[in-house]
């Protein structure tokens, strides 16, 4: 449990609330349904992106319209997955595939001041003793998929090298929706910097972990050679990209006008046209990125567990 003095309640634009989960290893459905669970340390985010689909999944319709301005942390989340572990029948994590995260980012802003996406990661990466007619000690072997926008996440190298010592899996998938930054910050106002968070999936690739690059939901690309080959110089070899979700409206719906607007202009079309220009766009970048980079998905069967 996370001590009172080390609760903030406000960071940035992020108003923080603390609840205790039920559980945090919650088996899998939809889009996901070929992981063995997700695991959210986090309700709400505070990157707070324009775009993000995780808003139509929060509780009510304000928090809803106020997504970025609320984050809920699961105060109670390292025990309740040390519980679940001790309670399993069939022993240690061995071979199950868990999304990390699918409604959060487990590496926004108030993971820098509680680091409680860390203990989860502890947990799974540290021997368990059990007692059955002598002490021994168990090692935990997930296959865990960590899904961030944040440079944070190269903070847990290690204990991402400690999982796959002891016969896991680990991939860093990194997303990066465009190669104008004038873009990025419109649609993801309190996130950092697409070269900052390239230069972060290059080293956790150099560190001998696996890596991904999802440009999902590819926002706009305004030179597809250029992004190709900023994407190249990471050394990621694996690429997942995304159109909106038009059919949906989940994309869009949630979108700051103002955002939309402005890749608008950029597209040089009304709001009218937006839909066919961007489509447009769309396809034209992913013929260039499908040709340059070497495993590029799409869609579900780009996000299907890759191990």
């Amino acid at each position: 449990m996370i001590a009172t003095k080390e609760r903030p309640t406000r960071l940035g634009q992020t108003a923080v609330s603390y609840e205790t989960a039920k559980s945090i290893l919650v088996k899998t459905s939809g889009f996901l349904s070929d992981y063995d669970f997700t695991l959210n340390p986090y309700s709400g985010c505070g990157f707070g992106c324009a775009y993000c689909y995780a808003a139509f999944f929060s509780r009510s319709e304000q928090q809803r319209q106020d997504w970025g301005k609320w984050v809920a942390v699961k105060q109670n989340a390292v025990e309740r997955l040390r519980d679940y572990l001790k309670r399993r029948r069939k022993g240690p994590l061995d071979g199950e595939v868990i999304y990390m995260s699918s409604v959060t980012d487990p590496y926004q802003p108030i993971e820098r001041r509680l680091e409680l996406t860390r203990r989860l990661l502890e947990v799974l990466a540290n021997p368990v003793e059990r007692k059955s007619g002598q002490s021994v000690l168990e090692r935990h072997k997930p296959k865990l998929v960590i899904q961030t926008r944040s440079p944070d996440v190269v903070r847990d190298i290690d204990l991402f090298q400690r999982i796959e010592s002891n016969g896991g899996r680990v991939q860093v998938n990194m997303t990066v929706t465009t190669d104008d930054e004038d873009v990025r910050r419109t649609f993801e106002p309190f996130c950092p910097s697409n070269p900052v968070r390239l230069n972060a999936v290059a080293e956790v690739q150099a560190a001998g972990i696996d890596a991904c690059i999802t440009m999902t939901p590819l926002l706009l690309v305004s030179s597809p050679y250029e992004f190709a080959n900023s994407l190249l110089e990471t050394g990621v070899q694996k690429f997942i990209a995304q159109s909106f979700h038009f059919q949906r409206g989940k994309f869009v719906a949630s979108t700051r006008e103002g955002a939309l607007k402005l890749m608008a202009a950029k597209l040089g079309c009304d709001m009218n046209s937006f839909k066919a220009a961007y489509m447009e766009n769309y396809d034209s970048a992913f013929k260039v990125l499908k040709a340059e980079l070497p495993m590029l998905g799409e869609g579900k069967d780009g996000f299907k567990p890759p191990f």
